[in-house]
This record gives C-alpha cells, structure tokens and sequence, in this order.
C-alpha cells in the first residue's frame, strides 16, 4: 500500500512529537523531589507549606510533593526505606539515627527553639510539675518522635525513671485533643495550633513552654535547633544541585519570615490550617515567630545541646561517639546566601 508525502510527514511528526513529550514526561518525573512533613498543618513546619504556596520551588525549577506524616518518627522510617528525598522534622533525628550508624544531616536549619508546649488536662490539677507525671499517661505524637525524646528528657531531668511514665502516640490535633478530653493522657506534648486551641477551651494549662528562646533555655540548657530540612548524607553528596536549589527557596521562605507580619504569612497558608480559628492561628504565629532562623544556618551552640538532652535519657546514645559535624551542613545555606 502506498502511502501519501504528506501522510508520510504528519505521522513521522506525530512520533517525533510522542517521543519528545514522552521524554519530557520521564524527565519531569526523574527530577521530581518528595519531601515528607512530620504533619504539615504545624505552625513548626510552616516554612514547607510557605514555600510551596510563594512558588520558590518552582522558582528554582524544582518539581516538589509534600507528602504529610503527623508523626516524625514515621517520616524518618519512610526517608531510610528511599520512598523520600527530604524530611522536614526535628533535628535530634540526625544525631539519633548516628548512633544506630545511620547519616542524615540538616541542610537547612528552619528554627532553633522547639516550638513545642507541654500542656496539662484542665482535670487534673493534681499535676502541678513534672515530676507529678509518675504514673501518668503522657501524649506524644509517635513513640520515638522528637515530643517523645523531649518528654522523656524532660521526665529524667525531673527525677523520674522512664518506667514511672507512659508514653502514648496520639498525633496532634484532633486526636492529641480527643485524647486529652477522653482522659487517654493527663498531660502531652504538643504544638501550635493544637495549644491555642485547648487553652481557648480551657481544656489544658500550660506546664512547660519552649516556644521562645528565653524559655527553651530555661527547660533545656541551650538553644535547641529544632525543625529542619534533613536528607541522607549519600542523597546529598550525589545531588548537590538539587540540594542547593531546596536551599535556595527554603532560605528565601525563612527571609519572608521575618520580613512579614503573622497576619501576611498567615494569608499564605491553606484556609484549613486555621481550624475556623485565623485570629488565633495568627495570634499564636506572632507569638512563636521568633523561634525561626533568618538564614537557614546551625546555631553554633545548638547541636551540642541536643546532644546533651538525647545523652540525658537514651542509653543507646550514652556511651556513643557522635561526630556531630557530620549531622548538618552549613555549605548549602551559605551559598544561598
């Protein structure tokens, strides 16, 4: 059968045009970055949601997904079985997972203080310290998360053994709320906006703030860096391009920070974030703003002291060496810069 030239030339163009979008389509896959947020909705984790919705990902040529993992714990498992490029969560993971001979390393260090409240059911009055919680079940959002650690440390320091208390996973939110109401935990650790709503309620009273500087000092001997940007050291050192335009927009988002009122920021966010409540969530931002770094850049002395809480508690963590220049980087942030 012969076939016309000009029937010839439209379908030689159509395969062309096929391979050239499929090419594009398994390019356009290949660069995608998928960064798992230990529960996104946090006013801690702010700067994920920020970035994405200002466009610097996209600025920087970034195809990125963010993927919500309430619980830390649970994000950092899904980083070391390779289903995540990225983990935005706290940065004692990092020195955590060194001592069980595991590198991951904070790339961009989001806030030094921990952000986190541990808050006490309006019911149980009887628990007017921390060495009230012996025999007290205590809300954390996964067992081995970082609210996890710092219940624990915070137990210890305190003078309890870790078998006088019970840690129970309940998440944030809702359920953390839920929890608290059923009398499933006396007490929990927990972040905004979790904490303005109970209080709004007068379901719970504060016990231990670490929201501030000042008051993270108080609690835990130091400046304590908390949420960040962490990834496999081997990813990093095979994608350095990649990892530097994640710096890239994620310095620019921590600059907009605190170039903008918590009123501006807050109109950047997903509606569903507010929990019905803006002048709250704003409230509770302007309150907490300050725990964010300008910059991106490890607090000198922070590491240290989150070395100093893990050592306080962990055993496995006790008669390590951490080599703790190994569990962030500083190079990425300054090149952003």
């Amino acid at each position: 059968m012969r076939i016309s030239r000009a029937l010839f030339h439209t379908v030689a163009f159509s395969v062309l045009f096929a391979g050239a979008s499929f090419g594009a389509t398994a390019a356009s896959a290949a660069d995608k970055i998928t960064l798992m947020v230990g529960g996104y909705e946090k006013q801690i984790y702010l700067p994920a949601k920020l970035a994405e919705s200002l466009g610097y990902f996209k600025d920087e040529g970034l195809d990125v997904e963010l993927l919500n993992e309430p619980a830390g714990v649970d994000a950092e498992n899904q980083l070391l079985a390779g289903a995540v490029q990225g983990v935005v969560g706290f940065y004692d993971h990092c020195i955590d997972l060194q001592g069980k001979g595991k590198f991951v390393e904070s790339v961009v260090q989001f806030s030094q203080a921990p952000g986190e409240v541990e808050l006490v059911a309006a019911k149980h009055p009887e628990i007017k310290s921390v060495a009230d919680f012996k025999g007290k079940s205590l809300g954390v959002t996964g067992l081995g998360s970082s609210t996890n650690f710092l219940t624990q440390y915070l137990a210890v320091k305190n003078g309890l053994d870790l078998s006088q208390i019970t840690s129970v996973p309940v998440g944030a939110g809702a359920t953390f709320i839920a929890a608290m109401q059923q009398d499933k935990i006396q007490a929990g650790m927990t972040t905004e906006p979790t904490i303005t709503r109970l209080l709004k309620t007068g379901e719970a009273t504060i016990l231990v703030d670490m929201r501030t500087m000042e008051n993270t000092r108080a609690a835990l001997g130091g400046t304590y860096p908390a949420a960040s940007l962490y990834m496999e050291t081997s990813w990093v050192d095979e994608h350095k391009e990649e990892t530097q335009k994640l710096a890239n927009a994620f310095v620019k988002t921590l600059k907009y920070i605190n170039t903008h009122s918590a009123a501006e920021i807050t109109d950047k966010m997903p509606k569903d974030f507010y929990v019905s409540d803006k002048e709250g969530y704003i409230k509770a931002l302007d309150g907490g703003k300050g725990m964010f770094t300008a910059d991106g850049v490890m607090p000198k002395d922070g590491p240290q002291t989150v070395l100093a809480v893990l050592k306080g508690f962990s055993k496995s963590l006790k008669d390590k060496q951490i080599d703790l220049s190994k569990t962030y980087t500083t190079e990425f942030v300054q090149n952003a810069k």
